[in-house]
C-alpha cells in the first residue's frame, strides 16, 4: 500500500500556447504558464513569473502528454524549480469538450502526473527528498493539480 499526504493545490494560468503541427511522435504543442498559486500546509506562494511551459504531445493513441517546468516562489521568497511529466486521456467526446474550454468533472477523464523538486532553500530543502504524484482537472483558464507527498 502507498501512503500519501496532501502538498498542496496547484493552480496555473495557461494564457495560450504555440501549436508546432505534426511531428514524427505526434501534434506537439508548447503552452506558456504566465503564473498561478499554490497552497499547503507547509508551503505556500506564488508561480514565479520566469518562463515556465508545458511542452505537449498528442500521441496517435489519443494520450495527450505533458513535460512542465516552473519556478515556485514561496511567500517567505524560496524559490523552487519544479517539473513534472504526466498524462491526459479519456472519452473523445469529453477531451472534445475540455478543448472547447468547457468544465468537464474531472472523474470523466484520466489526469495524473510524478512532480519532482529543487531547491537550494534550506528551509524548504526536504522536497529535494520527495517524490510526489498528483491528480488534475482542467479548468478553462489552466490546470489544476492536487499534489500529493508519496510518504
Amino acid at each position: 500500500m502507498i501512503n500519501t499526504r496532501h502538498l498542496m493545490t496547484l493552480t496555473l494560468d495557461v494564457p495560450s500556447s504555440v501549436d508546432l503541427g505534426q511531428t514524427p511522435r505526434g501534434g506537439r504543442k508548447i503552452a506558456h504558464i504566465s503564473g498561478g498559486r499554490f497552497v499547503g500546509d507547509r508551503l505556500q506562494g506564488q508561480v514565479h513569473a520566469a518562463p515556465g511551459g508545458d511542452w505537449l504531445l498528442l500521441r496517435s493513441d489519443s494520450v495527450l502528454t505533458l513535460d512542465v517546468r516552473i519556478t515556485l516562489e514561496t511567500d517567505d521568497h524560496a524559490l523552487i524549480f519544479m517539473s513534472y511529466q504526466g498524462m491526459r486521456h479519456g472519452p473523445a467526446d469529453v477531451i472534445e469538450r475540455l478543448n472547447r474550454g468547457e468544465r468537464v468533472d474531472s472523474e470523466a477523464y484520466y489526469f495524473r502526473m510524478a512532480p519532482v523538486f529543487e531547491t537550494g532553500h534550506e528551509r524548504y530543502s526536504w522536497l529535494n527528498r520527495v517524490l510526489a504524484v498528483a491528480t488534475g482537472s482542467r479548468e478553462p483558464s489552466g490546470p489544476v493539480y492536487q499534489v500529493y507527498e508519496v510518504l
